[in-house]
């Protein structure tokens, strides 16, 4: 019980120093919402940790975060190769591809107004189909391989998108189209020059949406039908073989593999909203 007896004496200690800096002015910082965050999942690992060596509880039940970083650190090439097959080929690639169909659409929905009508109620019904019906059918169309896990991604990221971008495409006010309108400018250029800009908010909602719905699915999809590598394949695997430390070193990978996915869109986002009210802070 001494390891249970320190973990929540450090997370007594943290918790007080989190407190103390999330409310002064160097919580506000650059550093302090960096430092805060990180600081609170260090505080969970040991917390995690103490209890597991606290009460003796069982690793095919909860390993300690130890048992999964030595995991992590002795298996680097099996990790990677899980990694450039699930994330890369199949998540990454299929993000780019739903993404790139649902910008196209939705120009072509803003474009004619009736598909619009026609598109996006079969678009909500695609998008609510479970993606373990789905799956299935897709590994049976393209394969074993990655092409069919970025087939699923693509479904999965479509709709989200396609809905945010529509919605965003009409949030330029009227009385800015309607000037648009009296410089002369085309159909083109108001889309450019007002219409995909205003629009660029709710594009990037639809995207950090996507980043977990991309991940996900690719995970997903592998338990299915895969090459003997991946994601999903070596959780399926290792939950059959009770190697629940291998099963839990690809969710750190998956979970930080997300988070760095999700971040880098945030950044982005950044860069080409810096004019939106929500990012002046």
């Amino acid at each position: 019980m001494i390891w249970l007896g320190g973990a929540i004496l450090f997370w007594l200690a943290a918790w007080a120093v989190n407190a103390s800096v999330a409310g002064s002015a160097a919580g506000r910082s650059r550093a302090g919402r960096v430092f805060v965050p990180l600081l609170f999942g260090i505080t969970v690992l040991v917390l995690w940790e103490g209890v597991v060596r606290g009460f003796g509880v069982q690793p095919v039940i909860l390993p300690a975060p130890s048992a999964i970083w030595a995991r992590i650190v002795a298996s680097p090439e099996v990790l990677w190769a899980d990694f450039v097959q699930t994330v890369v080929k199949g998540a990454l690639t299929g993000f780019v591809m739903g993404v790139g169909a649902a910008f196209a659409m939705a120009i072509a929905i803003d474009r004619v107004p009736f598909l619009q009508r026609g598109l996006l109620p079969i678009g909500n019904f695609v998008a609510a189909l479970p993606i373990v019906g789905l799956a299935p059918i897709l590994v049976m169309w393209f394969g074993f391989d990655w092409q069919s896990k970025a087939a699923v991604v693509l479904v999965m990221v479509f709709f989200p998108v396609l809905v945010n971008l529509v919605a965003g495409l009409q949030a330029s006010e009227r009385m800015q189209r309607d000037l648009m309108a009296t410089w002369g400018a085309g159909y083109w250029q108001a889309l450019v020059k007002l219409r995909l800009p205003a629009a660029m908010p709710f594009f990037f909602n639809g995207l950090k949406i996507a980043t977990t719905l991309a991940l996900i699915g690719a995970i997903v999809a592998e338990f299915f039908g895969s090459p003997i590598v991946g994601m999903g394949f070596r959780i399926s695997t290792e939950v059959g073989r009770l190697g629940l430390d291998m099963v839990w070193a690809e969710i750190a990978v998956a979970a930080l593999a997300g988070s760095v996915f999700y971040g880098a869109v945030s950044v982005v986002e950044r860069w080409v909203t810096f004019w939106h009210p929500a990012q002046r802070h």
